[in-house]
């Protein structure tokens, strides 16, 4: 593995407003003034998190997913984030990684939030995805799948560090904070988190918090409630020394997770 350099954008997300939300996204990564390998946006960036699939959802050649493909050719980084999906007559919260070499991988989220009537409108994805960048194995995965430690489980070192990026509200901040930390420690990987700020229109609030955290539990970095933009070069060498010194992954549970996926 080599030295990677992660930017996470925490914003706040204009209501259902598609091209609003991807000139906010283009105007903050056309700011960055560092080099980058990965940038991360939040849950539903192009919408926030809205039922409203039959309107707004889009295939996968559709305007948030193109954009994100151009976007991540034209500052030659990787660029990941949910949209509403349309495949095949179902909805997806699927979230898209876009390579600068024009190619993507997607993960559909697999624990739909049954408190504001997910799974009502969207599929549940099956399988696990794993990516890899410098030399990194990297997993992302979508908010609700926060609060479940089997499927984000890391058999066998399996993944580096895990994504999650959320629109989780300010009501459930405390859960958000504990949870991340708890899937670094128990996976011994780090930890790379967004969600996003402001009020949605359903009338809930979302104060951030997005972090990395470091394998041991350690939170390198956190926020709350402002809108910011941040980049942080993350070193193999703390997570390759704590696996060494302390193999607690050697003693896990094998018979939890099937369908792992590589990209």
């Amino acid at each position: 593995m080599q030295n990677i350099a992660i930017t996470i954008i925490q914003s706040d997300l204009d209501w259902e407003a598609i091209e609003a939300n991807l000139g906010r996204f283009d105007a903050q990564i056309d700011a960055l003034d560092t080099d980058t390998d990965l940038i991360v946006l939040p849950e539903m960036f192009s919408t926030g998190f809205s039922m409203n699939a039959g309107e707004l959802a889009e295939e996968m050649d559709g305007r948030a997913i193109t954009w994100m493909r151009n976007k991540s050719v034209e500052k030659k980084a990787v660029i990941t984030g949910s949209v509403m999906v349309r495949d095949q007559g179902r909805f997806f919260n699927r979230l898209v990684w876009a390579q600068p070499d024009g190619l993507m991988a997607t993960y559909d989220k697999k624990h739909l939030f049954r408190y504001a009537g997910e799974e009502k409108i969207y599929t549940a994805g099956q399988r696990l995805l794993t990516v890899t960048l410098k030399g990194w194995r990297i997993r992302p995965f979508i908010c609700y799948d926060l609060r479940f430690p089997i499927w984000t489980r890391n058999l066998n070192c399996g993944y580096d560090f895990a994504i999650f990026v959320a629109n989780w509200p300010a009501k459930r901040a405390p859960h958000w904070r504990a949870l991340l930390k708890a899937r670094a420690i128990e996976n011994q990987s780090y930890v790379v988190a967004v969600n996003r700020v402001g009020l949605d229109g359903n009338g809930f609030e979302y104060h951030g918090h997005s972090a990395v955290i470091d394998p041991t539990g350690e939170v390198l970095f956190e926020k709350a409630q402002d809108t910011f933009t941040a980049t942080f070069n993350l070193s193999p060498d703390v997570l390759t020394r704590y696996r060494e010194k302390f193999p607690a992954w050697m003693d896990a549970d094998y018979n939890m997770v099937k369908n792992n996926t590589a990209f």
